[in-house]
């Protein structure tokens, strides 16, 4: 029996050799392409990019060849690319979508295939529900024999063929248009990079450079295996450390600032000057306060249902319309695309802003942190401090628990109720945007989250204080396994 192949919050992944294979690619792209036929019958052309993993190259020439054999013209981008540039270039191109082989922060054994719309925003569950729809139905065609290897093309259409693009350039422009460069260069700071041997390689620091910024950078070669780690932008809860290197090359060259991205260079890694990791929780609310002030913005602020009540706060203080989504970019895309947010993001280390793509953007989130450090002269410490004085401190944690199936069971029961307290403090409220988050009488909350791929439930919490969230923490673990 083939693989079932299914489309989470960020696309299809798996490891490669074991699911992600040759013969299942190849049924995944012939279920993109029998949508995109089913939408535009004539005339469509589809972007095919990827992120620096091993086999990226042959996975696009494959990819290629099964659309040109359906009448669709395929755009191929040569190089890796971040997969904020691969959306830009679909709106800029007016192509009607794009696949991008990446699998973003997971280790160097995953790939994936991560489908955007003409939007340039990541497929929404109606999209992928019909692709995966596509993919069952040419499986059906298929004889038994073949329905685990490559498959069959449409004989029927004439092949188109590829061209090349290079996003590169204009997406830079974009950047440069968005992006106060001069108010980096005129304070002089110096600014650390780490593209995590990622697609942001020729990104971030060229646009620095080419505004006389000075840049010192870690990790810019490629290395398919990641250094060894997965490409994860974040060591708060790893033993590896894995921003030691960028926190070093700080050290030496006395850096303001250090700046990370994921191998898509869609998720963001922000350090402090005195090289403290700053949560992307914080980076959010900090770019939403200055993003306020630089630019007078006013029109809302979008945040996943478990990113920090910061930006509540925040959003009460400045007058703003706050909308909370299920965890996913794509909820938060769909507010920009509408204009409704002047940013979004999520705890996840993701967000873009209005007039952007519809979609996670680490390069431009490093980049704003430069500007905000350059224009307000302060560290993101400092600046942090001043939020906190403003509104109030918040302390958040997540948290994964791995659970048999008994524990399972009966925890999924206990998520359908509405407790009226929690470790003898009062529920305010339920929140079921996502999961089951219990907002406390104290401003406190947790949300559980039970994974749909593996027994896991993810546990977000967040207090106002170090001390309440240590014994928050331990009370949501033992709500699980009481």
């Amino acid at each position: 029996m083939a693989t079932q192949i299914k489309f989470g919050t960020s696309g299809w992944r798996a490891v490669m050799a074991e699911e992600f294979t040759f013969a299942n690619v190849n049924r995944a792209v012939h279920g993109i392409a029998r949508y995109l036929l089913s939408q535009k019958p004539n005339g469509a052309k589809i972007i095919v990019g990827r992120d620096p993993r091993f086999l990226g190259e042959s996975f696009c020439a494959t990819a290629t060849d099964i659309l040109s054999s359906y009448g669709i013209t395929p755009l191929i981008i040569v190089e890796p690319a971040p997969t904020p540039a691969i959306s830009y270039a679909v709106i800029q191109s007016k192509a009607d979508g794009a696949i991008n082989f990446t699998a973003s922060h997971n280790p160097a054994e995953y790939n994936g295939i991560k489908f955007s719309t003409p939007d340039g925003a990541a497929a929404l569950p109606e999209v992928t529900k019909a692709i995966e729809s596509a993919i069952a139905a040419f499986d059906a065609n298929l004889p038994s024999a073949l329905a685990t290897t490559a498959g069959s093309e449409p004989a029927s259409q004439s092949r188109f063929p590829a061209q090349s693009i290079d996003p590169r350039r204009m997406y830079l422009s974009r950047l440069r248009e968005i992006v106060d460069v001069d108010v980096i260069k005129k304070a002089g700071i110096r600014i650390g990079f780490d593209p995590m041997w990622g697609a942001a390689r020729g990104y971030s620091d060229v646009f620095l450079r080419e505004a006389s910024v000075t840049v010192a950078t870690v990790h810019d070669t490629r290395d398919v295996l990641f250094g060894g780690h997965a490409p994860e932008p974040d060591d708060r809860l790893l033993d590896d450390h894995l921003l030691d290197d960028l926190r070093h090359k700080m050290s030496e060259t006395s850096a303001a600032i250090g700046i990370a991205t994921d191998s898509d260079a869609g998720r963001f890694g922000i350090v402090d000057e005195d090289g403290t990791f700053i949560q992307p929780n914080y980076v959010i609310a900090l770019l939403f306060d200055y993003l306020v002030e630089s630019r007078g913005w006013k029109n809302g602020v979008g945040k996943s249902v478990v990113t920090t009540n910061l930006i509540n706060a925040l959003a009460e203080r400045h007058k703003i319309e706050l909308h909370e989504t299920p965890v996913g970019f794509k909820y938060i895309g769909e507010l920009i695309k509408e204009d409704k947010i002047l940013i979004g993001g999520e705890e996840s280390a993701s967000l873009s802003i209005r007039k952007h793509v519809p979609e996670k953007d680490g390069v431009l989130a490093g980049l704003l942190c430069c500007e905000m450090v350059a224009r307000r002269g302060a560290s993101l410490g400092k600046q942090l401090a001043n939020l906190f004085a403003k509104v109030g401190s918040f302390y958040t944690l997540r948290e994964n628990f791995r659970l048999t199936p008994e524990v399972k069971e009966k925890l999924t029961e206990k998520l359908r109720l509405d407790p009226r307290e929690f470790d003898g403090i009062k529920v305010a409220k339920v929140v079921r945007t996502d999961g089951l988050k219990l907002v406390l009488a104290d401003g406190s909350w947790v949300c559980y989250r039970l994974s749909g791929t593996e027994p896991v439930v993810r546990v977000y919490s967040e207090a106002r204080s170090r001390e309440n969230l240590a014994k928050l923490s331990v009370a949501a673990k033992k709500w699980i396994f009481d």
